[in-house]
Parts: C-alpha cells; sequence; structure tokens
C-alpha cells in the first residue's frame, strides 16, 4: 500500500506540473522582463514564449505578469513562483557542473564569510592546487557567519566557542588579536606607545557581525581600559575592508594573526607592540549533521589546519 502511495505521489508532479518548458520559458522572461529577450534567448519566436507562459498562467490559475505599455513586472504569484524555480535551476546546474567537472577531481564545498576567503583562502589557493591537485574547492562566500548556516557545504568556517548544535566542529585554530597599520601610515604619525594614545589615533573598525567577532571597544575593554572616547578614521561591516583601508594608509586596524599573517611577513602591515589580546574563542571547521566527511574533505581540513607558519603570533603561550 505504501509503494503504491509513493508511486501516485510521484505521478502527481505530472499532473501538477504539465510542462517543463513552460517552466524554463516563464523564468527566462521573468529574469529578462522582456518576452522579445526570452525569446532571443531561447531561440523561439515571441508568440511561442507567450503562448507558454498563457498556459502556464491557466495551469497555475494565476496571473503570472502585469503586462504593461510597454514593460512587464512580475505579480505576487509570479514573485513567489519566480524564486522557487530560480532556486531550483541553480541547484541543478549546480550538479549538472559536479557532475561534468573536469578530469574527475573531487568537489568541496567550502563555505567560509567574505573575510575569510579574501584574506586566508585567496593567497593561500595555489597551495592547495600543489598539495591536493585531484581535489576542485568550490567556495560558497556569504557576508557574515550566521549566513552560513542556511547554506549546503560540505564543510564551513565558522569562528566561536566551539559549541554549536548544527554540526561537528573541529579546531582549526586559536587567534591574537593586535593593532596593525602600513608603514605609510607610521611614517606619517607618531607610533603609539601608551593604550590611551591608542585609543586616540585614527583607529578602523569593522562591526561585531558573529560570536567572539571583537572590535575596538571590546579589545580595549579586555586590556582594561574602558574609553568611550575612541578616534575612528572609518568604520564598516567586514574585517576584509578594515585590512585593505589599513593596507592604505588610512589608519590602524585590529589586525587577527591567522588573517594577516602574510601581509606583516611580506611588511606590507607593521604590527604595533606591545598590545595584544587572545580571544577564547576560535576559528573551527563545521562538518554538518546528517553529512560524512570523505577523505578529501578531510585532507581540506588538514589543509586549513597546517596551511601556514605562525609566523605573525606572538611566540609565548597565553
Amino acid at each position: 500500500m505504501k509503494v503504491q502511495e509513493a508511486g501516485n505521489k510521484h505521478k502527481g508532479y505530472r499532473r501538477i506540473i504539465p510542462s517543463m518548458t513552460a517552466l524554463l520559458q516563464f523564468e527566462s522572461v521573468a529574469r529578462l522582463k522582456s518576452f522579445t529577450q526570452a525569446a532571443k534567448e531561447l531561440g523561439v519566436t515571441q508568440a511561442a514564449v507567450s503562448k507558454q507562459i498563457k498556459v502556464l498562467e491557466e495551469n497555475v490559475g494565476a496571473q503570472l505578469f502585469h503586462r504593461l505599455h510597454r514593460s512587464i513586472d512580475l505579480t505576487y504569484e509570479g514573485q513567489a513562483l519566480f524564486a522557487i524555480i530560480s532556486e531550483s535551476l541553480q541547484k541543478i546546474a549546480t550538479v549538472f557542473d559536479q557532475i561534468n567537472q573536469e578530469g574527475g577531481r573531487q568537489e568541496i564545498i567550502l563555505g567560509v564569510t567574505a573575510s575569510f576567503s579574501q584574506l586566508q583562502i585567496m593567497p593561500r589557493l595555489a597551495r592547495l592546487r600543489d598539495a591536493l591537485p585531484d581535489i576542485q574547492l568550490r567556495l560558497a562566500t556569504q557576508m557574515f557567519t550566521g549566513d552560513l548556516r542556511t547554506q549546503e557545504p560540505d564543510l564551513y568556517v565558522r569562528y566561536g566557542n566551539g559549541e554549536w548544535e548544527d554540526g561537528e566542529a573541529i579546531l582549526l585554530f586559536e587567534e591574537e588579536i593586535f593593532p596593525v597599520c602600513s608603514p605609510d601610515w607610521l611614517a606619517r604619525n607618531p607610533r603609539p606607545t601608551t593604550l590611551e594614545e591608542l585609543a586616540g589615533a585614527g583607529l578602523l573598525d569593522s562591526d561585531s557581525t558573529s560570536e567572539g567577532w571583537m572590535t575596538w571597544h571590546g579589545w580595549f575593554k579586555e586590556l582594561g581600559l574602558s574609553t568611550q572616547k575612541l578616534h575612528y578614521t572609518l568604520r564598516g561591516n567586514l574585517h576584509a575592508d578594515v585590512v585593505h583601508a589599513a593596507l592604505h594608509g588610512h589608519g590602524i586596524g585590529l589586525g587577527w594573526g591567522r588573517v594577516v599573517e602574510h601581509l606583516l611577513a611580506r611588511g606590507e602591515l607593521v604590527r604595533l607592540e606591545p598590545f595584544s589580546v587572545r580571544p577564547t574563542d576560535a576559528y573551527y571547521v563545521i562538518i554538518p549533521d546528517g553529512r560524512t566527511a570523505t577523505p578529501e574533505a578531510w585532507a581540506v581540513i588538514r589543509w586549513l589546519q597546517d596551511r601556514a607558519p605562525v609566523s605573525a603570533l606572538s611566540k609565548a603561550n597565553p
């Protein structure tokens, strides 16, 4: 009986969705906002596209487009249908891409924030290709750590205390946070020698966008300086923007040792000693619940853990 019910359910898709062609043509029209442009993209006549859309509207029992004088707009029902079709086609395209990937390389989808991608992955991507030539890395990049919880990666990197309920957390590395600036800024400004002088310098700050993420205010508080009078040159959403602003000589940013060590090693940034905070939180790689890490995934985890020396971190243990 259960088998029969399951069979009827799958047969019902053809009844509910009678024309995949109509759905594909609807997606093209909705995306291009033009029957004419959609027809050109699909290689059919405008009349054929209009006919498919009319059939689709009859099947769903709702108007999908507002036909204006020289333009079209999606109706509420059209917007809802377009959103789900776009997402579904993207997932289908991703699977096709994975199946047909060149040379049979194993693809690993790694969820990361934009800052981690720009400052940690990109500078070391050549090392990954050399160390793991049979692995194709795909980055699922989001703005903030919280956004990663809605993705479907094989692995994702998160900063925090390691205690999450949506997957297995594996420690990547701990951090040390200290002020950094460019040599050019230091040539134009006196080097701060006290916390009070540092608080009055031109600070670059990013928002606290994830668990444990430290701003200047929190950093000073950790060192025992409670001040409301911090002098900011620039504030933004992304830590990567802070680092790039510091590189261009616009002020002093908070440098996360593992993030900026390659810039310190090349002399593009200078560490302002002896100020430093070692947070209790750290970077972790997460294996999402319901997923089993493949040997290739474990190879990427080891690469993330061992990818570079810790030259930017002070040698003293906390």
